[in-house]
């Protein structure tokens, strides 16, 4: 066969399949046969073959659009719009006329076919040209934007230098994510990279190109030259390769804008990649058949083996990336097996000639890089549009293909005979089991030995009484007893409190102390108290022990029996599965290994996602992410979780593999003289390590005038300040001037002059002690003269140290009642003193004595002499306490904690509350400073802060609102209501998504998930052009997939609150929210 007769029959098989992916897309039909017989009959006609395909399938019921709808996880760093695989537009028709259908589809269909005669340009084409425009025109309207974007350039050059020789990123220059997967899945393999670097145009065509190709493919070539020359020598982190995309985009004409699979780009990019180099080789041949290195890479051979209506055939056919089917299989062999048989094949290798189709795949050559197109998009024929499969496939980092060999394919066909006899008996196995597992005839089933188990326990009980209800006695209150008092709590070990406390023991103390010696703790909100008694057992009324005896041995011999038949089951399916997976384990069918090289990974739904790739580094044997301009390393681990399915919508659509045999496609290249690895600027030739200087020169130029620029910034601060200092010298001079003449003797000034003497050195907290008793410090002060005055007129002991032991302990006991109290959530009792949450935090002791002492050595106490003594004793017990008995770093932090406490209260509080009032865009902040405050003390203790579900809810709540609200704006389409919902979302709503991402709960997750949707929602609807173009500017940042933290707002400012008011407020506010729904999002 001669080049052009190869070329033309590749035409034609491409045509084909065209064909066939337009059918499927439009109808939704995935039977090949089916859509192979349309176009029989049809004789190639679409529109007639579209006709002949709706009739057949007029009477599938139509699904209804509300089960389609599912939420899912779309993060994403970029927005690109992905089809089907096929190059029309769906047509969405809400009428019941399936003729409107079928004339809107013939007439789309006859469209494109007149558009072909007349431009010679396939729908193929124009659909990557759509795309094309729409990235480059997303690009160019992103440099008219006056506001910063989330992912544009660091104003500081330095921010976007290279760190020694880290791979190099490609900035999304507008809904081209897809093409930085690709491109890096492919620069490095090093064999490709070479072959890109060392390409030469050929001679003949450096003046004008000759056709249409040749004007296309040589520019692009030498544009993805200079992007790979870049990639190995750029001082920056990441490069644009918007020239690249340019002349794609200007390869083919279209007015039109929409944007197509990725699949499709890679087959098209190969494409143009093929006839670039296809050139060179016709023109280095000299009288051989010309080899295209593109062809030797990319492409293998198969040899199809069938039965089409009873007569055999047999053709080798030529594939480049191998599609694979997706929903049904669970890992890549399945998806592969799958692949290689097509129907009905029980004929195929049978002495019968039946009237059976079908045919079987054998690959006979396959190429150095393999790979995989995992079909991840179906049309869902009902609602006229693709959704994408989430399904989960799991693919080995090690592939051996050898059981797909044609050269292996008579032990292939005996092992798949042997592995489907074998899963055969497995399933009959698992069919046992599972009545062994599951067992009765009702809806509720349970394992047969534990029935047996549970026939014997009652068997074996010992009846109590002849009724079930003789036994209650009606009038004892449920789950106690009469006339015995449960004894009480207690939280901490009951030592005496400060040390004086051991002087005022007597008989009541004695007895106290033992009452509460070692009870465990009650902790508020999550123990709840069991009644003591708990009920009997059921047990047989009558039953001889000879009835005993007998009925307990059958039911032993029994669950003896059913055990050993379910081990013997388990391991007889154990010894199944180990079989098959170890049938293609024996060396002779390990010989053709594929090591995993890049997966190409989507992140979001059909209509809307981003892509990235995890590369596998050899030298430093680990996988790096390349995600657009981010490049970091990675771990197989991670790949799993992105690249399998099933996790945030994430999975792999395209899997590289390379073989193992043929190490020269990631070798890196020698120096022929010195024998050392080439890198860097040394791997380029002459033309692009000029040009590689070159930019390397202009971003060094770059960060010079920045540094410029700084210091004389920095210059200009430095004077500002001096000239603010001589003015401040001179108007303090002036001042002083002033005063000399006023006064004679001036006074130091001093914050509380009238502080005793003996004042205690460090300074109490805020929420214990104020210059004023009329703010937080009343409310403790008469806590503190209560317990006086209490203790004073119980206690014989008149001394001030005696009293001072007796109000401290009554205090504690009070507080102690307070912290066991199982409390509704109006009241929370942490608030109400520090010493509570102390206790239900379980503090040191001394912390929790110091912190009593400072509460009675306050200044303000009342003025009898009482007061006055007890406060002395306690400020001499304060300062006679030494360093080492009183951790101090340790006691402030413990105080501190409760400040950070009362805070993320008050902050909570406020959220709450704007919350109610509808203010979402204020309550915002201060549920999600509230919140993150709030889980930076649970890592400490459950006690520590308020219920994070609680609080997640609201924040959660919030989030849906503001989004709900700017939407609503949006679709006003209203300029200035179009420019607020856009800001609230901006500046708002997308900063606080990768709080929502970061912690990975469910309900986060679907929420933003919720959020996406109604946005990705408007992609398919008709609106104005500027409408249109902030969409697309906006979605990027929704979609974004980072968990990076940005920077907020500055935390709201809290106002100070009394313990009363505190109190009050916070009981009013959470009795008017209630509890979250238990099914609330």
């Amino acid at each position: 066969m001669t080049v052009e007769q190869n070329v033309l029959q590749q035409h034609s098989q491409k045509h084909q399949q065209t064909l066939l992916n337009q059918l499927r897309e439009v109808t939704g039909t995935t039977d090949v046969q089916l859509l192979q017989q349309a176009l029989q009959v049809s004789n190639g006609d679409l529109a007639e073959a579209v006709a002949y395909l709706t009739e057949k399938n007029a009477k599938v019921p139509q699904q209804d659009e509300a089960t389609y709808y599912q939420t899912s996880q779309v993060a994403s760093d970029r927005y690109i719009s992905v089809g089907s695989q096929a190059d029309t537009n769906v047509i969405d028709l809400t009428g019941d006329d399936k003729d409107d259908l079928q004339r809107a589809i013939a007439l789309s269909l006859e469209e494109s076919s007149r558009a072909f005669r007349e431009t010679g340009i396939t729908d193929e084409e124009q659909a990557i040209s759509r795309v094309l425009e729409a990235s480059i025109a997303e690009n160019k309207a992103s440099l008219k934007r006056t506001h910063t974007e989330v992912w544009s350039d660091s104003p500081n050059p330095h921010d976007r230098k290279r760190i020694d020789n880290c791979p190099v990123g490609l900035k999304n220059v507008g809904n081209t994510c897809w093409f930085s997967a690709v491109i890096q899945s492919l620069f490095n393999l090093l064999e490709f990279q070479r072959l890109v670097l060392n390409y030469f145009p050929p001679a003949r065509v450096q003046d004008l190109p000759r056709n249409q190709k040749e004007h296309r493919n040589l520019p692009f070539m030498q544009e993805l030259r200079n992007l790979f020359s870049l990639m190995v020598g750029s001082k920056r982190k990441y490069v644009d390769p918007s020239r690249a995309v340019e002349i794609l985009k200007d390869a083919f004409k279209s007015s039109e804008s929409q944007q197509q699979d990725v699949s499709e780009f890679t087959h098209k990019l190969l494409d143009w990649l093929e006839d670039a180099f296809q050139m060179k080789a016709e023109e280095d041949r000299e009288g051989e058949k010309p080899k295209n290195p593109m062809v030797e890479l990319f492409y293998g051979r198969f040899l199809a083996v069938g039965v089409l209506e009873g007569k055999k055939f047999e053709n080798t056919e030529m594939f480049g990336q191998y599609p694979l089917q997706v929903n049904g299989f669970k890992d890549l062999h399945e998806c592969l097996e799958a692949a290689m048989i097509e129907g009905e094949i029980e004929s195929l290798h049978s002495a019968e000639n039946s009237a059976r189709s079908g045919q079987e795949h054998w690959f006979t050559e396959l190429p150095p890089v393999l790979t995989f197109e995992l079909s991840r998009f179906e049309f869902n024929q009902a609602l006229g549009r693709p959704e994408k499969i989430h399904n989960k496939l799991e693919f080995p980092s090690m592939l051996y293909m050898d059981r797909y060999m044609d050269r292996n394919r008579d032990i292939t066909r005996i092992k798949r005979e042997e592995i489907r006899r074998l899963k055969e008996h497995l399933t009959l196995l698992q069919q046992r089991l599972e009545r062994y597992l599951s067992y009765g005839s009702g809806p509720k089933r349970f394992p047969l030995a534990d029935v047996l188990q549970y026939a014997m326990e009652f068997a074996s009980s010992k009846p109590v009484c002849t009724s079930p209800v003789e036994d209650i006695d009606s009038s004892v209150p449920p789950g106690g007893t009469t006339g015995q008092p449960l004894p009480i709590p207690s939280v901490v070990e009951q030592e005496p409190l400060p040390a004086a406390e051991s002087s005022a023991s007597g008989p009541a103390t004695a007895s106290a102390a033992a009452q509460q010696q070692r009870v465990p703790i009650h902790k508020p909100f999550t123990q709840s108290r069991l009644p003591p008694d708990l009920p009997m057992h059921p047990a047989p009324r009558h039953i001889t022990e000879e009835e005993l005896r007998v009925l307990e041995g059958c039911l032993h011999r029994w669950r003896s029996e059913v055990e050993n038949d379910t081990r013997d089951l388990q391991g007889s399916i154990t010894r199944i599965h180990r079989t098959i997976d170890l049938m293609y384990s024996d060396k002779t069918m390990m010989q053709v290994p594929y090591r995993l090289h890049a997966v190409l990974v989507h992140e979001g739904q059909a209509n809307a996602g981003h892509y990235w790739a995890y590369i596998y580094d050899p030298h430093q044997r680990c996988w790096m992410k390349y995600n657009d301009i981010s490049v970091t390393k990675s771990s197989w681990e991670e790949l799993v979780r992105d690249s399998f399915g099933g996790y945030r919508n994430a999975s792999a659509y395209c899997l590289m593999y390379i073989n193992d045999k043929k190490p020269f496609l990631i070798e890196e290249e020698f120096d022929k003289e010195t024998g050392q690895i080439l890198s860097g600027l040394d791997k380029l030739p002459p033309d692009l390590k000029h040009y590689v200087k070159e930019d390397n020169e202009l971003f060094n130029k770059e960060m010079e005038e920045w540094d410029a620029l700084q210091a004389r910034k920095a210059q200009q601060e430095k004077l500002a300040l001096a000239a603010a200092a001589t003015a401040a010298a001179a108007a303090a001079a002036a001042a002083a001037s002033s005063n000399s003449t006023s006064s004679s003797s001036p006074q130091p000034m001093s914050i509380d002059s009238s502080t005793p003497d003996n004042a205690v050195p460090q300074q109490d907290p805020e929420y214990m002690e104020q210059p004023s008793p009329t703010n937080d410090s009343k409310h403790l002060q008469e806590d503190t003269e209560r317990a006086i005055y209490k203790a004073a007129a119980e206690q014989e002991e008149r001394s001030p140290e005696g009293l001072l032991n007796a109000a401290i302990k009554l205090e504690y006991a009070r507080l102690l009642r307070f912290a066991q109290e199982d409390t509704s959530q109006e009241n929370d009792y942490r608030l109400q003193h520090i010493i509570v949450y102390f206790i239900q935090n379980q503090a040191p002791k001394k912390i929790l004595e110091r912190t009593l002492l400072t509460q009675f050595a306050d200044r303000n106490l009342a003025f009898d002499e009482r007061c006055k003594s007890i406060m002395n004793v306690a400020r001499a017990k304060l300062d006679l306490i030494k360093p080492e008995e009183v951790n101090m770093d340790e006691y402030e932090i413990w105080h501190q904690d409760y400040r950070n406490f009362r805070e993320t209260t008050i902050l909570m509080m406020t959220g709450f509350e704007l919350f109610q009032k509808t203010n979402y865009v204020e309550a915002l902040m201060y549920l999600i400073y509230s919140y993150q405050y709030n889980m930076e003390l649970l890592t400490k203790g459950l006690y520590r802060g308020h219920d994070e579900e609680f609080l997640g809810h609201y924040r959660r709540e919030c989030l849906l609102k503001l989004n709900e609200q700017a939407a609503a704006m949006f679709e006003s389409g209203e300029e200035q209501e179009v420019t607020t919902g856009l800001g609230i979302m901006n500046e708002l709503v997308v900063p606080c998504l990768p709080l929502l991402l970061v912690q990975d709960a469910e309900r986060d997750l679907l929420a933003v998930e919720d959020m996406r949707n109604r946005w990705c929602s408007y992609l398919g609807q008709e609106m104005e052009s500027n409408l249109q173009e902030k969409l697309t500017d906006f979605l990027p940042k929704l979609l974004d997939c980072s968990t990076e933290i940005k920077s907020f707002h500055d935390p709201p400012k809290t106002p100070p609150y009394s313990t009363l008011e505190l109190c009050e407020r916070f009981s009013r506010i959470m009795a008017a929210l209630g509890r979250v729904p238990t099914n609330g999002r």
